[in-house]
């Protein structure tokens, strides 16, 4: 199978689900060339430099019959339109009673590691988890960022997509006929016996060279991505963790109230998966901090495989 960088994969995804529905349309303030000179300006809007103005225009355009995808670039630049996203666009459809569908697909970059200083390094996710009315994923993998994307432009709701900006350049095998990706349905990326890793977005890469590593000491463990975070499949962490027994969670973005939490919660709360830990679950997430520009800071305030091995080995007791 062929193998393609994440950044092509979602570029796939969009032409394609261009090509075959005329209603989406696409708005930014940083258009992409290849899209304009394919679909015409009619359809790839560029836009002021007003995020609340278009992200507003998107919803209304999407209760218009047109799908929305719009790209706000870094996830610091969505804080302006947050009236839009979370006032507007996660209610409405509830507040028309289910009379109109709403789809936009909103993308926005994220993650620390690249030295981009705090307004532009942050995973704020979890602020989103508390709004109802909105979807969100976060691929790791050029294979599950083009199908999850390809489903989320077909989605009648309003969907985030976080892009780890480290991930871009990250290749993988993508199969060159046309597929999709449900959401809510988590994918194990290695399968293992000792124990269960949870790990979101760039993490993941993370967490699977530190199972690699640990195969060698005779560890073996399980990484499993859930890959949507609303709706987010914790049956499948259940089961992984039944199995294992033993669970580590690893989340770039702040301990504090973040995704991380909200998984241990749904594992702590269900009484037969509990009974079976054998070790304190553990979590590997930033320090609630600002992100440092300096690198060696940043590099401190962020989960690392010597972080999670650490985690590892602490719930098998070592």
């Amino acid at each position: 199978m062929r193998k393609i960088t994440y950044t092509q994969a979602t570029m796939e995804a969009l032409q394609e689900e261009f090509r075959r529905n005329d209603r989406v349309i696409s708005m930014s303030n940083d258009i992409s060339v290849e899209l304009r000179e394919e679909f015409g300006e009619e359809r790839i809007r560029l836009t002021p430099i007003s995020e609340s103005a278009f992200v507003g225009a998107a919803t209304g355009l999407a209760g218009s019959g047109f799908v929305s995808v719009v790209d706000l670039r870094m996830a610091t630049f969505a804080f302006v339109a947050m009236d839009q996203m979370v006032n507007q666009m996660a209610k409405i459809t509830y507040m028309f009673g289910g009379q109109a569908k709403f789809p936009v697909l909103l993308r926005m970059s994220i993650g620390a590691g690249i030295h981009m200083a705090a307004q532009h390094s942050i995973s704020p996710y979890s602020m989103y988890m508390n709004v109802p009315g909105l979807k969100l994923i976060v691929p790791s993998t050029p294979y599950d960022i083009k199908g999850l994307l390809k489903t989320a432009v077909r989605d009648p709701n309003p969907v985030i997509c976080f892009e780890h900006s480290a991930l871009a350049m990250v290749t993988g095998e993508v199969p060159e006929e046309e597929y999709t990706l449900p959401f809510g349905k988590a994918d194990i990326k290695r399968e293992g016996q000792d124990v269960t890793v949870v790990a979101l977005s760039q993490m993941v890469h993370e967490a699977l060279a530190v199972a690699e590593a640990m195969e060698k000491q005779g560890v073996s463990v399980e990484v499993v991505d859930p890959r949507t975070l609303v709706p987010l499949d914790s049956q499948t962490i259940k089961k992984s963790l039944a199995k294992t027994g033993r669970f580590v969670v690893v989340d770039e973005a702040c301990r504090t109230c973040g995704a991380a939490a909200e998984i241990l919660a749904q594992v702590a709360e269900d009484d037969e998966v509990f009974r079976k830990l054998k070790a304190t679950p553990q979590r590997v997430c930033g320090i609630d901090i600002p992100i440092p520009y300096s690198p060696p800071m940043e590099n401190y305030a962020i989960p690392d495989r010597a972080k999670i091995a650490a985690a590892v080995n602490k719930v098998l007791g070592r």
